[in-house]
């Protein structure tokens, strides 16, 4: 049920029965605003989603609105999976980390870690990040991060994400203009592709690297790589999530030649969806490809064809894919000796 896109298997394996903590990283960017530029969430309210979404996977309700975030055409959010997972088979701990929200998820108990970051403006116009000092925040934190667990796994919900991801990785210098994915089944590439190109015009030929991020990234991205070498391998962590998480590798990377560094991967891996993998419009294996590091990676063969659900039928269709750490909460999952009907039903269960 988990399927080795690069690397061995055998990282994943080592995982099995192990324990882990759930972080979710959860950030917004007015890039979100740009009309129909995403559907990860309710139409007006897209900057609500990462707050219900975090809400739902703590506490199994939505508290900070009505309805749990959908799109549109009714697709649920894929906090149901990671839901569904952790009812099933419980991480030992669910952390949140604010980079940026304009409203904090209404939780208690669960430890919620907060940097007094503002949510970052949009890459249209000029994103205006302090990137570096973000950078270094991110770098201390993963220094002096402490866990008892077994590994990390370290999810996101930032809608319009994989458009600041696209635009990053391109002004950082990478081919790849076709690789990144969508929450829509279709994606609005006119829209995305003039977002991206009116974000690249601001960068200028002496803009050095954090100058670039500051203006055209978002503050999941450049938090999870600072996080990423902060914690320089010292504990296992699974980045769950699809091309996000790969644009935070690819930052990574950038990072890493500027410094002439060498990076030990032994305990890094990414974990994500079938939809993405097998998406016919991103090609998350070609983007890990163009890092100069070796990295393990891993898709969940999980879909919903058992299912009559048709709001979870749209999965199986292209919506929606992947995000708050589906892939990686599906992989633990697997790891752990559920089985897909099991999960389906319970999804199902909590759709109602």
């Amino acid at each position: 049920m988990i399927n080795t896109i690069l690397g061995q298997k055998d990282f994943i394996e080592y995982l099995r029965g192990k324990k882990a903590t759930l972080l979710l990283a959860l950030s917004n960017t007015a890039t979100a605003n740009i009309k129909d530029i995403t559907q990860a969430g309710i139409p007006g309210k897209i900057y609500l989603t990462p707050t219900l979404d975090s809400e739902f996977v703590c506490t199994g309700e939505v508290r900070s609105l009505k309805n749990i975030a959908q799109t549109p055409k009714g697709v649920p959010t894929p906090a149901l999976i990671s839901r569904a997972v952790h009812l099933l088979n419980p991480f030992s701990n669910i952390e949140l980390l604010n980079l940026g929200l304009e409203v904090k998820p209404d939780v208690k108990y669960f430890k919620t870690y907060d940097f007094n970051i503002p949510p970052s403006k949009s890459i249209a116009l000029d994103a205006k990040i302090d990137a570096q000092g973000l950078f270094q925040i991110a770098t201390d934190f993963g220094q002096n991060f402490k866990s008892d667990d077994d590994y990390i796994i370290l999810g996101e919900s930032v809608p319009s994400g994989t458009t600041t991801a696209l635009a990053t990785a391109l002004a950082l210098g990478y081919e790849c203009e076709d690789m990144f994915s969508s929450s829509y089944k279709n994606s609005p590439n006119d829209i995305k592709n003039d977002t991206v190109k009116s974000a690249l015009k601001n960068i200028k030929e002496e803009d050095e690297f954090f100058t670039i991020l500051s203006k055209v990234s978002d503050n999941m991205l450049i938090f999870i790589a600072g996080f990423i070498l902060g914690l320089n391998n010292s504990k296992k962590l699974v980045l769950a999530g699809g091309t996000q998480m790969a644009c935070v590798l690819l930052i990574v990377n950038s990072i890493l030649k500027a410094m002439n560094a060498s990076f030990e991967t032994s305990n890094l891996a990414l974990c994500t969806t079938k939809w993405i993998y097998e998406d016919e419009n991103s090609d998350i294996k070609a983007l890990l490809e163009m890092l100069d590091f070796d990295i393990n990676a891993y898709y969940s063969d999980f879909d919903f064809s058992s299912s009559s659900h048709p709001a979870l039928k749209l999965y199986d269709e292209g919506e929606a894919k992947e995000g708050v750490g589906a892939g990686g909460c599906l992989t633990y999952g697997f790891l752990n000796g559920l089985k897909k009907d099991d999960i389906i039903k319970k999804v199902e269960s909590l759709l109602g």
